[in-house]
This record gives structure tokens, sequence and C-alpha cells, in this order.
């Protein structure tokens, strides 16, 4: 797909933002660099990309680079310099040595090195596109009309209790993880504490950044799958735990014992992306609107029916999902995600 659904699908919740943010993720857009990380960079100013690239190459090979294609666009102002990279982690000698962890901890320690560089997208095959505007300025900025990919997500921002600025616009990325955000996490400081026991450090001045973290840990180094990672975040009610079989009972037991510091309170919708699918969720009750929808092989998730209807104007489909309950969209061959 190009972008023009899902900038279309934003521009009518306009409503929704106030300039201050806004933003995409696409997957399937790099396909000639498919096997390299994908690093789209800030930068405060030219000393800082001069010492970010020294950084960058202190990390990762890197066999592209170049200044992120854009136009002007009237509504975005005070863009940052914006590049890219396509590369792979150094150390690939070191016994035990794991490239996406690698590449977490350079994204880490360079986002935390308070000299105005922020690596906000690291994927491979896919990128993040955002700033301060609204979502179809932005998208108009990047130039996303070039684009083509598989899942595409997107943010129109109203920050309250964050400031409004190019790295604190939604997505959220880190490696193929992605997330888009309705609503606030009363939870943040006890998440972002468990996330640093971890070595994460959360350096973008907003409550978001620890969903992508979480997935994350959860998935990625401690392997649950996403059912009992989504049972973490948003786990049911102890009512509704004792009307399952015991076996799921004591399975959500364990998982509410052991991550309880990972669990989401507060009102809260997201959208959260990898290359093998998307996952729609809200707070257990539903303090934030979602409505989802199907049209032939075509998910469509937004916090207004209006918006999912410019995507799936004839659906199959439509229904507004009951709070804690996910909506799952995978591609095919990944069904063992959600076993």
């Amino acid at each position: 797909m190009d972008s023009s659904g899902i900038v279309s699908s934003l521009a009518l919740m306009r409503d929704r933002s106030n300039g201050l943010g806004g933003g995409f993720a696409a997957y399937g857009i790099y396909p000639e660099y498919a096997d390299y990380y994908a690093l789209h960079v800030f930068y405060d100013s030219e000393e800082a990309r001069r010492k970010g690239e020294y950084r960058l190459r202190r990390y990762f090979n890197i066999v592209w680079e170049e200044e992120m294609p854009t136009r002007r666009r009237r509504g975005v102002k005070r863009s940052p310099l914006i590049w890219r990279y396509f590369g792979t982690p150094r150390d690939e000698d070191l016994e035990d040595w794991d490239p996406q962890e690698a590449a977490v901890e350079a994204v880490m320690e360079i986002n935390s090195s308070g000299e105005g560089i922020y690596v906000f997208s690291s994927g491979k095959n896919m990128g993040a596109f955002k700033g301060v505007g609204f979502p179809e300025e932005i998208a108009e900025f990047y130039r996303l009309d070039d684009y083509k990919g598989y899942i595409w997500t997107g943010h129109g921002r109203f920050p309250t209790n964050t400031p409004g600025w190019w790295g604190g616009a939604h997505p959220f990325c880190l490696l193929e993880w992605s997330v888009v955000h309705n609503g606030e996490l009363s939870s943040y400081g006890t998440n972002r504490a468990y996330l640093e026991m971890f070595g994460y450090v959360c350096s973008l001045q907003t409550d978001t950044e620890v969903i992508a973290y979480i997935f994350d840990l959860l998935m990625r180094r401690h392997r649950l799958s996403l059912r009992h990672t989504v049972q973490a975040l948003c786990p049911p009610f102890w009512e509704q735990a004792a009307l399952m079989a015991p076996e799921e009972r004591e399975a959500v037991a364990a998982i509410r014992i052991v991550y309880s510091a990972a669990l989401l309170n507060g009102p809260f919708s997201i959208a959260v992306a990898t290359s093998q699918g998307i996952l729609g969720l809200n707070d257990r009750i539903k303090l934030r609107p979602m409505t989802a929808a199907e049209q032939g092989e075509l998910l469509a998730v937004a916090s207004e029916e209006a918006a999912v209807r410019v995507l799936c104007p004839e659906p199959e489909r439509i229904w507004q999902p009951a709070g804690g309950e996910p909506v799952l969209g995978l591609v095919k061959g990944a069904e063992s995600l959600w076993p």
C-alpha cells in the first residue's frame, strides 16, 4: 500500500491533534537494504552530526548514508537535521554476540549521550517518520508518497503532560517495534524503573517510550508469546481469571506476579506493529476509544470509526473492542506469534 490511505485517515482526525506532533511508521519500505538496520537520526546541529556519526561508526558498519529526503512544508517548522544510515552492528566476532542486543545497546547509549543526537528508528526494512506538525503535514514533509509498505501506523499528537518536540512525536520505535498511543500511563514511573533494571534508558521525555521497550524486553529477551505479553501489559481482572480453565488461570496468575511492574495502568489505546503484524489494545476498562474493521486482507484500527472507514469503506466486519481485548492482524506465516 502507499501512504495515501493512512494519511487521509489521520487528516480526518485533525481535531485530535494540535500541530505539536505527527508521525508514521511503515514496513517493507527498504527492500534493497532489507538485511541492514535502517537508522533514522535527528541531530540538533552540524556539530551534533559530526559527533553522532563518529558514535554510529563505533557501533555499526555503515554501508549507505544520506540526508533524509524531505520537502519544505509550511506547517513544519524548526526541523532538526535528519539523516538515515544502513548498517550492521560491529563486534560480530565476540562470543555469544547478538546483533539485536548490540543494536539496542547502541541506540540506548547514543540517545542518552546528551549531545543532541536521537536515533528514532532502528529496525530492518522499516522506518519511522515523525516531527512537530499535523500528520498530513509531516507526511508531505517526509515525501511519504514515495514509499510503499505492507503495514502502516500513524499518529496525530495533542501533548498534555510532556513537551511537543521532534523526538517526542509518535511512533516510538526500537528495532522492529513501533508504538502509537492515545492516552497516558499513570504507571510510567514503575514501568521505567523496571526497564532500567534491564539496561533500557528512557530519554525521550514521554510515557509512550516504555511501551516499545516492554515489548522488546518480554518478547525478544524473555521470549514470551504475544498472548502472554498482552496478559502482562493488560492482564484480565481476577474475577475474569477465576472463570478460566485451571491451566490458563495458573499461567495468568504467574505472569501477573512475575511481570507486575510491566502492567500498564491508566487510560490508553495503543497500536503496536512489527514486521510480522499489528496489535490494537485498550486499557482494561476502555477509557480510550478504539474501532477496528476488516475488509478482505486489510485490518484497520483507529480512534474513530470515520477514520477506519476511510481505509475500509465497505467493511465485512466493524467493531469496538472491549477493554483489554486484543485486535490482532498477522502476516502469513506469523501465526506462531499467537499460539
